[in-house]
């Protein structure tokens, strides 16, 4: 018979999480992992797998939290344009109120790993394809409510604004400027007029 677990493995999992989030997978040893999660070796490789494994279980909890939250966002009744707008802004918001500049998890990822490995890729490209979808499924209401010209491209549109705001996350987390950034969003935003 197994020995029960002394520890929750959802606690550890958000705990993995933020540091990952803080440091990236390559600056994060497993030496790291047993220290901060106060958990043995053993234990770790046996709840999680390997490093890569528990990395990637940290990025789907952290996939989970905040793709809820964009679907939500933007699938608020009313009028859809505002909402779109309401979400681009808050992603800058959100952005420049990093303290710790740790950026987007999704963003970190895709800089960092996301070119040499494939699981990670899977993982952004999802991600962000949930993103996109969000946005465009608000643009298509906009447009059959009237507030968007049906002959704009919603497609495009969605696209633009997904580039536009992953770039907002790496300039934040590089170099937070309020000014630069909310002039890039008024911009982006110009497109829905």
């Amino acid at each position: 018979m197994g020995r029960t677990k002394e520890f929750d493995p959802d606690v550890m999992l958000e705990r993995a999480m933020d540091l990952f989030w803080e440091r990236g997978f390559e600056a994060t040893s497993m030496a790291d992992l047993v220290e901060h999660l106060g958990i043995g070796r053993a234990s770790l490789y046996g709840t999680f797998g390997s490093k890569h494994d528990l990395y990637l279980a940290a990025m789907r909890r952290y996939l989970r939290g905040s793709e809820a939250g964009f679907v939500s966002a933007l699938a608020q009744p009313g009028p859809a344009l505002s909402a779109v707008r309401a979400f681009v802004q808050s992603w800058v918001s959100e952005a420049l109120a990093d303290p710790d500049q740790r950026g987007c998890l999704v963003v970190n990822a895709a800089v960092e790993l996301a070119p040499r490995d494939p699981e990670v890729a899977r993982q952004v490209a999802v991600s962000w394809t949930v993103v996109e979808t969000a946005l465009l499924s608000s643009l298509l209401r906009a447009q059959a409510q009237g507030e968007l010209a049906a002959d704009r491209d919603a497609h495009e549109i969605a696209n633009f604004l997904l580039v536009v705001m992953q770039g907002v996350r790496v300039v934040a987390r590089a170099a937070p400027d309020a000014d630069r950034l909310q002039a890039a969003a008024r911009l982006a935003l110009a497109v829905l007029d």
